[in-house]
């Protein structure tokens, strides 16, 4: 099933998990000193690297989730990166709560990447 068959609810979810990763790039565009601490601490070094290599990732990831292309290898990767990015909060922050910059968001936004992964 490609991502343009799929029912409008899966749709409706892939679009979403697409456009999520828009923001989510420009954030370690525009807060690099931010985003290279947050690499750093999570044991991504040099921090400068990983950081550029995720926001193109993410931006190849949106396009490609709100293009349908590909769909089934590209949801399993974002899954996959989101449950990355998940372990990676829990080594720094050590919380759940995504709004005390716990992991809960990355899990959930991952768990969607999945059900859409396994649905195309």
């Amino acid at each position: 099933m490609s991502g343009f068959h799929l029912p409008p609810a899966l749709v409706c979810l892939r679009i979403v998990c697409g456009f999520f990763f828009i923001p989510h790039a420009l954030g370690k565009f525009t807060a690099r000193d931010a985003a290279f601490g947050f690499f750093n601490a999570a044991g991504f070094r040099p921090a400068p690297p990983f950081a550029y290599f995720a926001m193109v990732l993410e931006l190849v990831l949106a396009t490609l989730l709100l293009a349908g292309w590909y769909l089934h290898t590209v949801a399993w990767v974002a899954a996959i990166y989101l449950f990355i990015a998940a372990a990676a909060v829990i080594k720094v922050e050590r919380k759940w709560l995504w709004h005390i910059s716990g992991c809960e968001y990355p899990v959930f936004w991952g768990l969607c990447c999945a059900i859409v992964a396994t649905s195309a």
